[in-house]
C-alpha cells in the first residue's frame, strides 16, 4: 500500500511518527508531506524523516485563507508521481481535497470540537473520521469513535519510556521544577480565544517559584522579565521533560492533554474552558481526576499554588494514570489496523481488540 501522511503541526509529527514507522516496518511505502508551522520541520528533521515541504499557511485568517488553494495545489504536486493508495492526517483540509481530486479514500483523525471553519472544509471530503469516543459532537454518517486519546498515539506506555538524562540536563532532580506553557493563539479555530495575559503570565511565575523552580515553554517571544525562565532543551525531549515535573500549568491545548497522560498535575486555562468545552478535556478532569479545567487565570493561579504545596498530588496523578491506561487502547496500534483493513474497518471497529 502506498500511502501519504500529511503534517500541518508540530503535534502532528508524534500523532503518526510511530504509524510510520510501522507501516514501513509492514512493507508499506508511506509519503510525508508537511506545511510549516513552528517546529514542524525540525521535529522531522531531528527524528530522521524524509518529507515533501509545502510551506506555510502564515499567521493571520486573511493569509490562511489565500493559502488555502495554494498549499492544496502544493500538495497535489507533491504526491502526484507517488501514486497514493489513500492517505492518512489529522483534520488536514488539503489532504482531504487532494484525495477527492485524485480519487482516493482520507483517513482523518480530529478530537476538537469547536473547530467548525476546518470541519466545513475537510469532512464533506473524509472518508473516515476518527475521534476519541469523549468527543461530543457527531460529524456524520463517516465518523467513527476509538477508545482513547490522539496523544496516546505517542504517550501509550509501549512508545513512551520516560529518559532520566533530561533531568542532567535542565540541572533538575524528579519533581523539583514545574513547567508552564504559553501558546501563540495563532489558528483558525483560536480567533477571539485567549489564555493566559502578559501580567497573568508574571504573576503565575512569581507565585510558583515561592515554591518551586519554574520553566518556560512559548511559542511567542516572552518579556524581558519571563525570558530567563525559558527553557533549553531540544523540542523532542519536551515529554521527557513534562514527565519529571512537579506541575504543568498552561493555556495549551495539547499539552495540558499530554500532562495529564503522562500522570503530571495539570492546570489547564483558557477561553475553551465552559459548558461547550472539549470532551477529552472534561473527561479527563471529570471521569479520571488528571487535569483542572479553568477558564479564569486567578483562579487558575491559585489552583496551580494548591497542586504545587499538596506532597500528595503527584502521587495522585500517578495512580489515577494506571487507572486511565487500564481503560484505554494503543492508538497507533489501532491506526495501522483500521488503515490496513479499510474500508472494512468501518463496519467492523467494535470488534477491535488491542492485544
Amino acid at each position: 500500500m502506498r500511502i501519504v501522511v500529511d503534517i500541518n503541526h508540530p503535534a502532528h509529527v508524534h500523532y503518526f511518527k510511530h504509524f510510520v514507522a510501522k507501516m514501513q516496518e509492514r512493507g508499506h511505502e508511506v509519503l510525508i508531506t508537511a506545511s510549516e508551522k513552528e517546529i514542524s520541520y525540525r521535529l522531522l528533521d531531528l527524528l530522521g524523516f524524509e518529507y515533501r515541504r509545502l510551506g506555510s499557511y502564515g499567521t493571520t485568517v486573511p493569509q490562511k485563507a489565500l493559502n488555502l488553494l495554494r498549499l492544496d495545489y502544493r500538495m497535489y504536486r507533491a504526491v502526484r508521481g507517488f501514486a497514493p493508495d489513500l492517505f492518512v492526517g489529522f483534520g488536514s483540509i488539503r489532504a482531504a481535497h487532494v484525495a477527492t481530486l485524485m480519487r482516493r479514500p482520507y483517513i482523518a483523525l480530529d478530537d476538537s470540537e469547536p473547530s467548525p471553519f476546518e470541519h466545513l472544509l475537510y469532512v464533506p471530503f473524509a472518508d473516515a473520521v476518527l475521534t476519541p469516543s469523549s468527543f461530543r459532537k457527531d460529524l456524520g454518517a463517516n465518523h467513527r469513535r476509538f477508545e482513547s486519546y490522539v496523544e496516546l498515539s505517542y504517550l501509550h506506555p509501549r512508545y513512551f519510556e520516560p529518559d532520566p538524562g533530561v533531568l542532567d540536563e535542565i540541572g533538575e532532580s524528579e519533581g523539583s521544577f514545574a513547567l508552564l506553557r504559553f501558546v501563540a493563539w495563532q489558528a483558525v479555530h483560536d480567533v477571539a480565544r485567549r489564555g493566559f495575559s502578559l501580567e497573568d503570565k508574571i504573576r503565575l511565575v512569581r507565585e510558583l517559584e515561592r515554591h518551586t523552580r519554574v520553566y518556560i515553554s512559548s511559542e511567542s517571544p516572552l518579556p524581558s522579565g519571563l525570558e530567563p525562565y525559558r527553557i533549553a532543551i531540544s523540542p523532542e525531549k519536551i515529554h521527557h521533560v513534562l514527565y519529571y515535573a512537579r506541575l504543568f500549568v498552561g493555556d495549551s491545548q495539547t499539552m495540558s492533554t499530554e500532562a495529564a497522560l503522562l500522570g503530571t498535575p495539570a492546570v489547564r486555562c483558557n477561553s475553551f474552558v465552559g459548558e461547550n468545552d472539549m470532551g477529552n478535556f472534561i473527561e479527563l478532569e471529570q471521569k479520571y481526576g488528571l487535569l483542572r479545567n479553568v477558564a479564569e487565570s486567578d483562579a487558575a493561579i491559585g489552583t496551580a499554588v494548591e497542586l504545587i504545596t499538596d506532597p500528595s498530588s503527584r502521587k495522585t496523578w500517578r495512580q489515577n494514570r494506571e487507572r486511565l491506561l487500564r481503560d484505554k487502547i494503543d492508538l497507533t496500534r489501532f491506526l495501522v489496523w483500521f488503515t490496513e483493513t479499510y474500508p472494512d474497518s468501518m463496519d467492523r471497529i467494535n470488534d477491535y481488540q488491542d492485544v
